[in-house]
Parts: structure tokens; C-alpha cells; sequence
């Protein structure tokens, strides 16, 4: 018989597989980091299931499901062996109910062994929001936050550290948004449990180091919060602003902005701009869109560096108690070594 284990079971061992059984559009809303998607039944069979349940009854929305489940075993086992590859499947879906029961029964009678995640996907969520809303700032390793107008270059920056093995809280990517109205430009944006789900290991792999670099991100990052926790360790955090040219952020903006399909990128930009024409004066507004009509975007990024984003980011700034340390990012390589170099220093390393 198959094994139920708890999630602090599992996440335990380093020789476990994560399988999901459930459907596409569940997994794709949120699943356990590192999970592959094996679906039992795809959207469209689990929501005829779910009809006959309402409809009918559970005994005949079971039977549906064996005979719809029954032809597909072969393919599902083929695909789990495959994901496990040796390692012990850990099958799970929305509650720890029939679907991870079943296949987690077939594959024990195949004499593979297999384990089932008691309480399915809705126990690891609450593991996350618990173990989260039981932080605090202390929890967090003392944060060096880069500061800087809108393309200084800070992500660049975060990842060179990143590649250099240097701890990092990259909450742009754990988000999939780069903060702005226009940061969901070519990004699948990132729901909260999504974002939760990334922060919390991200959180205890830094978690006994002497510092850990940041984004001066805002509270919200596109569709997710950060924890307050966190943003009140930003908030204490070493501050260092960086800064650069208006023409070399207008050409970072535009690189780490722009698409492949120009109709796509031109359509989105102009999507973006329209949420947030109604703070502009008519007169930038005037100048904004007749940028934007002759895809003239160098210009626009321009005028919305300038005009309005630059002011708005000045005022954040203003909002931080510790002093800031200002480094030239026209180098992103030699601006991170100072960085590195700041932190160690700073942080007794």
C-alpha cells in the first residue's frame, strides 16, 4: 500500500519527485515548487465529473472517473517513472483526495513505491502562509536594498550578484513583474500563492547569511504583496543608490522592456500608457501618445523617466530613515564589486 506523508515529511528528503495530478489550469495557477504536471483528468474531463457529481451522484461521477482514468494509466505511469527517475513519487492534488489516491494506488500495484501528500496541495499552502506569517524582520539576514531610478540598472545588477553565489532576494522574479504599470510587459504576472511559494525558500536559503541584496521594491509588486515582515527589514536595510545616465537608462529600459513581436510590445505599451495617462499634465500626455504613435520609443521612455517616474521614485526615497551610499552603475560589473565590496565591509565579513 501506498505511504501518506506529511509535507515536512517529504521536504525533508532529497530523493522525492513532486508529482501533480491534478488538472493543467490548477497547476498553472499554483503548484509546489519544482512539481511536474501529470494530470489525472484534464480541464474539461474534471469539470464533466463534476457535473455528473452535482447532477447524479458521487457513485456515478466515480465510475466516470475510473473509466476515463483507467485508459490513461499506461501514458500516467510511463510519465511519473520518467519525472521520478528513481527517485520516490510524491503524488498530490488540490486535498489529498481520489485523484492522488488512485494514482498513487496504481503505481503501488505496479510495485513501485509511492507516497501521497496527506492534505494534497492546501497543506503545503498552509505550511507557506504559516511559516511566513510567523517571521519577523529579525528572521531576515541584515538586507543591502539598491536604490535608483528606473533603469540604473538594479536588476541587472541583483543577477550579476546572483551569478557570483551572493545571496540574493530577487522579488521581480519571484513576482514576475519588474514593479511597474508597464512591468507585466511579455511576463506571465505571478498571483500570491505563486509568489509565496518562491519567497519562502528564497527566505531560508539566506536565512543564516551575514547580509542578502535587494530590490527597493514597494509594498506591491504587480499582483502580490510583500510580507510585512520583509518590508519592514527592508526598510531597516543599508540603502544604496545607484545611478546612471538619462540615455543609458533609456537604452536598459527599452532592452529589458522590449519584445520580439513589435505589434505585441507596441500594443502592451499602449495598454499601460492608457492606465496611467490620467496622472499625466496634457501636456506630457499630448507628447506621450504622439511618441507612441510614431513608435518613437526612445523618446517616450524619455519623457516618462523624466516627467513621471523620476519624482515619484524621488518621493519613495525620501521615505527611508538610513542614509544612503551612491555608486555609478554605468559599469554593472564593477558597480556590483563595489557592492560586494560595501557589504562585506559594512556587514563585519
Amino acid at each position: 500500500m501506498f505511504v501518506d506523508v506529511t509535507y515536512e515529511e517529504a521536504r525533508q528528503r532529497q530523493d522525492v519527485a513532486w508529482i501533480d495530478v491534478r488538472s493543467e489550469s490548477e497547476h498553472g495557477e499554483s503548484t509546489i515548487p519544482h512539481a511536474v504536471s501529470v494530470p489525472l483528468f484534464n480541464d474539461e474531463e474534471r469539470a464533466r465529473i463534476g457535473t455528473v457529481y452535482k447532477q447524479e451522484s458521487p457513485q456515478a461521477a466515480q465510475a466516470l472517473g475510473l473509466a476515463i482514468a483507467s485508459a490513461k494509466f499506461p501514458v500516467l505511469i510511463e510519465r511519473i517513472n520518467t519525472a521520478a527517475a528513481g527517485r520516490i513519487p510524491v503524488v498530490f492534488c488540490w486535498r489529498g483526495g481520489m485523484r492522488s489516491k488512485t494514482v498513487a494506488t496504481v503505481i503501488d500495484l505496479l510495485g513501485v513505491e509511492a507516497w501521497r501528500l496527506q492534505g494534497g496541495y492546501r497543506a503545503y499552502r498552509r505550511h507557506v502562509v504559516e511559516h511566513l506569517e510567523a517571521m519577523a524582520p529579525d528572521d531576515v539576514p541584515k538586507l543591502i536594498v539598491l536604490h535608483g531610478m528606473t533603469g540604473v540598472g538594479k536588476t541587472m545588477i541583483l543577477r550579476i550578484l546572483a551569478d557570483r553565489g551572493e545571496p540574493v532576494l530577487d522579488l521581480e522574479a519571484m513576482a514576475e513583474h519588474r514593479g511597474s504599470v508597464f512591468g507585466g510587459i511579455g511576463l506571465a504576472v505571478a498571483n500570491q500563492r505563486q509568489f509565496d511559494g518562491r519567497l519562502l525558500p528564497a527566505l531560508e536559503e539566506v536565512r543564516n547569511a551575514p547580509y542578502a541584496f535587494v530590490e527597493a521594491e514597494s509594498k506591491r509588486i504587480g499582483r502580490v504583496s510583500m510580507p510585512d515582515f520583509l518590508f519592514e527589514a527592508k526598510r531597516r536595510g543599508i540603502n544604496i543608490e545607484l545611478t546612471a545616465t538619462p540615455a543609458v537608462r533609456v537604452e536598459r529600459t527599452l532592452l529589458q522592456y522590449r519584445l520580439d513581436d513589435p505589434e505585441e510590445f507596441h500594443e502592451q505599451v499602449e495598454r499601460a500608457l492608457r492606465f496611467i495617462e490620467k496622472r499625466f499634465s496634457p501636456d506630457l500626455r499630448k507628447r506621450a501618445f504622439a511618441s507612441l504613435a510614431v513608435r518613437d520609443y526612445h523618446t517616450l521612455i524619455e519623457m516618462l523617466l523624466v516627467e513621471y517616474y523620476d519624482p515619484r521614485y524621488r518621493h519613495a526615497m525620501n521615505a527611508y530613515e538610513q542614509p544612503f551610499t551612491a555608486i555609478d552603475a554605468a559599469d554593472c560589473e564593477h558597480a556590483a564589486t563595489q557592492i560586494q565590496a560595501l557589504a562585506q565591509t559594512r556587514c563585519g565579513c
